[in-house]
């Protein structure tokens, strides 16, 4: 942990399902504008510890600690406070789009309601922000996807219609879960560089991709099998990697190395 209060921090989160603990007395804080990159391999506990924040985990999962989001105890609020909290207050990107989207409602009816319970917008304003964002985003006939259903949509279309949602709401903290991982090299580049642009929102982004956490982040917390195996600044922890954690991911990393195949 770096020792300062932000506006999301966990303080000593540990997270079990029945007898099976998860995650062990993880903290760390991270302040407005920042980027956090939690970063390890499948299964580790990355996506719990977001869904924790948001109040999302399974009903057998047990969440011990404390997080704080804007100084308010998120595991002592009720349900219903805690709910209204998503959206403008925490955003949450999934690694599964589909799950986001409902099947049998437009993109653009799903993309009105949203700015219109968040912010109140008509859905005229809706549907102006959001083909710019659309449009900002490489997405293909922007007033045709406004009218297109989820299931009409590629896995990356979906992707990227649900990062677009999420960035429309302007949330003070996006918990984005893999954003990148199902799309292709031209789209990634696409998302990246809107996720850099969120004005103050701070971002806490899991990955197990260090070439996608080198590309955003301020600060990078390496997760090994539920713990933290090391936290610090990006720069300095991909250059210098003390655990044995950041060193075999940074290890897995493709590079080009110039070199003519044999």
């Amino acid at each position: 942990m770096n020792g300062m209060e932000g506006i999301l921090q966990y303080q000593s989160v540990c997270i079990r399902y029945g007898d099976r603990e998860v995650v062990h007395r993880v903290s760390f804080a991270v302040q407005p504008g920042q980027v956090l990159a939690i970063v390890g391999e499948s299964g580790c506990g990355k996506s719990t510890l977001l869904k924790a924040a948001a109040g999302l985990t399974a009903p057998d999962c047990r969440v011990e600690g404390q997080i704080f989001f804007q100084g308010k105890p998120l595991l002592d609020l009720p349900k219903r406070q805690r709910l209204a909290l998503l959206g403008s207050g925490l955003g949450m990107v999934f690694q599964e789009a589909g799950a986001s989207l409902c099947p049998v409602r437009t993109v653009g009816a799903q993309v009105a309601e949203s700015l219109a319970a968040a912010q109140g917008l008509s859905r005229r304003e809706a549907k102006r922000r959001a083909l710019a964002l659309f449009a900002r985003l490489d997405l293909p006939g922007p007033e045709g996807l406004w009218r297109a259903y989820p299931f009409q949509l590629s896995g990356g279309m979906q992707q990227r219609v649900v990062i677009a949602m999420a960035l429309l709401l302007k949330p003070r903290v996006l918990l984005a879960d893999e954003p990148t991982s199902a799309l292709d090299t031209l789209a990634r580049q696409q998302v990246l560089a809107e996720l850099r642009r969120r004005e103050d929102a701070a971002l806490v982004l899991v990955t197990h991709d260090f070439g996608v956490a080198a590309a955003l982040a301020d600060r990078i917390l390496v997760l090994d099998a539920g713990r933290t195996a090391e936290e610090g600044p990006a720069a300095e922890l991909l250059a210098h990697p003390r655990s044995e954690a950041a060193r075999r991911l940074l290890a897995a990393v493709p590079r080009l190395t110039g070199r003519d195949p044999a």
